[in-house]
């Protein structure tokens, strides 16, 4: 029953429970599907290919907890974070990268290093999408713009005392993060 629902896209009474024999079905079913989903959004195949590969390690990872009953659905939701991450990553990479344009050429990093930054901003990009929307902003107005508790409060139009909850939580995040890098 759930194969013919998963073939026609319609769902069924699948559920999580079943979801670690199905999800092989639910690759097959969806992957052509899933492809052009992203290839419409990207225009560029081999990118739509990578994200629905990393959506279908994401509902095997996650299988226990997934309704798989009505799997576009499902796909859907888990491919428009990804898009976000994607779109997200793509804006703090040229972002670097115009920087890097901008420089002094006798100061500009080799081509290793500039890899090894890139990975790291998108590593630091990974913890922070951890966080609430105003833990994120609050650390970015601290660290990066430099501006003081009560700046950020007025900015996010929350109290001080709120700003420095925030700031504990989103170095909590990142020190967590950063032991779990750690061998």
């Amino acid at each position: 029953m759930i194969r013919a629902e998963w073939a026609t896209g319609r769902g069924g009474a699948g559920g999580g429970g079943n979801a670690g024999g199905d999800v092989g079905e639910l690759y097959r079913a969806h992957r052509t599907w899933l492809t052009s989903w992203f290839h419409r959004r990207l225009s560029d195949r081999h990118e739509a290919e990578d994200l629905a590969h990393d959506a279908f390690v994401r509902v095997v990872a996650r299988r226990a907890t997934l309704d798989l009953s009505q799997p576009r659905a499902l796909l859907s939701a888990i491919a428009k974070g990804l898009l976000i991450d994607h779109f997200r990553r793509h804006a703090l990479e040229q972002a670097y990268l115009a920087e890097l344009a901008c420089a002094d050429p006798s100061v500009v990093p080799s081509a290793e290093a500039m890899a090894d930054t890139l990975q790291s901003l998108r590593e630091v990009d990974r913890w922070l999408a951890r966080l609430s929307a105003k833990a994120r902003a609050a650390f970015l107005f601290s660290r990066i713009d430099g501006l003081t508790h009560a700046e950020i409060a007025g900015a996010l139009k929350v109290s001080v005392s709120r700003v420095r909850q925030y700031l504990a939580q989103a170095l909590r995040t990142l020190y967590d993060a950063s032991l779990e890098t750690q061998p």
